[in-house]
Parts: C-alpha cells; structure tokens; sequence
C-alpha cells in the first residue's frame, strides 16, 4: 500500500507542501482524529545517507516520543511504511520566526523578550533532561497564530549525561554555531545551545545576522571581536547585555541555560 493511501485511510488529507530538506519535506494535513491541521513530516530513508538513517533518525525519533513541553512542537503519532518512508505527524504552526523578523524588519522589544523567554523555557526543559538541540536557529522556532513559540527539528538532537559531556561532531548551521563547533575542538553541546540563543536573540532584536558568514574560515575571527549593533535600531541595555554573556567567546564564561533564564532583563517587567 501506498503512504498516501495508507494516510488517506487514517483519515490524513495531505495538502501543499510547507518546508522542504534534502530527503525530507513537511506537508499539510487534515485529520478526522485530532479535528485540525496538523504537519506531516515525510522522511524518505532510501534518499537519506546512511549515517542520517542509522545515528541521527533514531535520536530524533527517541527524543521526540519523550517530549512534553507547551512551547516544543508536539508529535501526535509515527507512521512507518514499508517503502522506506517515514510519516511523523505533529501540530501545525503559522509562520517560523525568521519569516517574522523579515515580515517586521525587527521584533519589537517587549514581544521580543516574551518570545525569548518562551524560547528559553524550552531549552530549560531539554537541558534539564539532558537533552541537547545543537541546531537552534530562526527557522526552527516556530509560531503559532497566537505567538506561541513551538521549538522544532531535533535531527541534531542527542542525549547529553554528566557536566560537561563533550561532543565532536560538526552539526547545525554554521551562522548560530559557536566558534569552538567552527574551530573543530570537543564542545560542551549545552554551551553551543547558549550560544545559538544569543545569535537567534541578536536577529529577534535587530533584523540582522551578528556576525558575517559569507566565509565560515573567517567566522571565528568575527566572533572574537565581539557584536556592534547597526544605526537606527533601539536595543534596550538589559538585552544587549545579555546578548554579550550569550556570545561569549570561551564556554567556560558562557552561562547555562538556568543563568540565562534568571538574567535580568527576562525576570524584570
């Protein structure tokens, strides 16, 4: 049988294609069993290499089936078909935030910083479960109609046990990725979840990328020199400073997530 027969038949309505990767793309759906849209993600293994389909797949998939969180993407059930591809449906969401930041040029403060603690949030409750991302960026913070934030893709998702547990694979995407991960040396994959916090929090707030990734080479040498904040754009001190302890250089002063999530700026009205 078919996958979009035997959808069909669990009562799925595929619809149009909303996100699409090298061997995976995201459609719409109808459900009859949970009465709204919902996202189907459709893996295809036999175009997927080899190291995705036997290391990164069933990380994910045992990351995602443990998951309970309001502002991480919830994954309602796993349809595996015989033809080698995967159906992984989950709720639905409006826009991501960087079609958002493009739509306002930047997030205004206040609903900046709500967005950002609801981030936060979720990263607290992956790293208090030892669970690490290792790919956040704009594109997989999802949102809801109501601006709810919905974290999403845990293709590099791993379990993370013990303080530091180091990892060395090279992962995510280069322009969040913290210049010990771009520099090749074992990384504590907590501290490169920070980091990225601070990148995704510099876009939220100013429209633009910190740092130039035209040649990720050099990307580390930018780092170094630290973020300067284009003209015409008002960020609050509060968050710049704690945009400078996210993009901290060196892990070792880099915060943990409950330092970031106790910070002033996301604790004061």
């Amino acid at each position: 049988m078919s996958g979009d027969r035997l959808l069909s038949e669990l009562g799925y309505k595929l619809g149009g294609t909303i996100g699409e990767g090298s061997y995976s793309k995201v459609k719409l759906a109808k459900s009859k069993k949970y009465r709204e849209n919902v996202a189907i993600k459709i893996v295809d293994r036999r175009r997927a290499p080899p190291d995705f389909v036997t290391k990164f797949l069933p990380r994910e998939l045992a990351i995602l089936k443990g998951l309970r969180h309001p502002h991480i993407v919830q994954v309602y059930e796993f349809i595996e078909v015989c033809n080698g591809k995967l159906y992984i449906v989950m709720e639905v969401a409006a826009t991501d935030l960087l079609q958002r930041v493009q739509q306002l040029n930047h997030i205004p403060g206040p609903q900046a910083k709500d967005m950002f603690i609801q981030i936060v949030s979720a990263v607290s409750y992956l790293h208090e479960n030892n669970i690490v991302h290792r790919d956040l960026k704009c594109e997989n913070v999802l949102l809801t109609e109501g601006n709810q934030v919905k974290i999403t893709d845990f293709g590099f998702g791993r379990k993370a046990h013990g303080y530091p547990e180091v990892s060395s694979t090279y992962c995510g995407s280069a322009a969040y990725a913290p210049p010990e991960v771009l520099l090749g040396v074992p990384y504590d994959p907590k501290k490169y979840d920070v980091w990225s916090l601070g990148v995704i929090l510099y876009v939220m707030t100013t429209g633009c990328m910190p740092f130039d990734d035209s040649n990720v080479s050099k990307l580390p040498r930018f780092q170094k020199k630290g973020v300067v904040y284009p003209e015409g754009v008002q960020v609050e001190d509060k968050c710049k400073a704690l945009i400078g302890l996210l993009l901290q250089f060196s892990p070792s002063v880099r915060p943990s997530i409950k330092q970031v999530a106790d910070n002033e700026w996301l604790t004061t009205t």
